[in-house]
């Protein structure tokens, strides 16, 4: 009899160790593919930069053509210059910043998934109510008429710690 139920213990004991190993497996795949998601940002924000570099040299480039035309340009004619250029600076970085937005609202995403999904998951495990489900009302009967934990252990044949895990379990002590 004690036997079946050290072995019943080992059994639950096994099927718990291999959820908490499949929850660390399915961690370390999600943190892979989340470092993957960096990785692409990081790319997606290096080419705004390099956008950024390019349009800045640009600019300068026409502010000497503005000086050096300058003298044969009218006022509306450079205005309407800068206006053209800034324009075709700021198009490329709203599109870049644009994508980059939808990288992100795309990682937020894959992440809350993930987060529920791990959430399931732990949810799913769930620890024994009693490792001896019929002694339950009998622990918690003598324990509420006063009998000391000692006296409920050989009285019932199971260890001191099962009467303890049983009454936390139901909240009692």
């Amino acid at each position: 009899m004690k036997y079946l139920e050290f072995v019943n213990i080992e059994y639950i004991v096994v099927a718990m160790a291999a959820m908490i190993l499949y929850l660390l497996y399915y961690v370390f795949t999600s943190y892979s593919e989340f470092h993957k998601n960096i990785r692409s940002v990081a790319s997606v924000v290096e080419d705004l930069n390099r956008e950024i570099f390019y349009l800045k040299k640009e600019l300068n480039d026409t502010k000497t053509n503005i000086k050096n035309n300058s003298s044969r340009m009218s006022d509306t004619e450079i205005y309407e210059e800068v206006e053209r250029t800034v324009y075709d600076m700021v198009k490329p970085l709203s599109l870049g910043v644009k994508r980059l937005e939808d990288t992100l609202v795309n990682i937020d995403e894959q992440m809350n998934l993930r987060i529920t999904s791990l959430e399931n998951g732990v949810k799913q495990i769930s620890i024994p109510t009693s490792v001896h489900g019929n002694d339950d009302e009998k622990i918690i009967s003598l324990f509420k008429q006063g009998v000391s934990l000692d006296t409920i252990s050989k009285e019932l044949h199971i260890s001191k710690a099962e009467v303890e895990f049983v009454l936390k379990i139901n909240k009692i002590k």
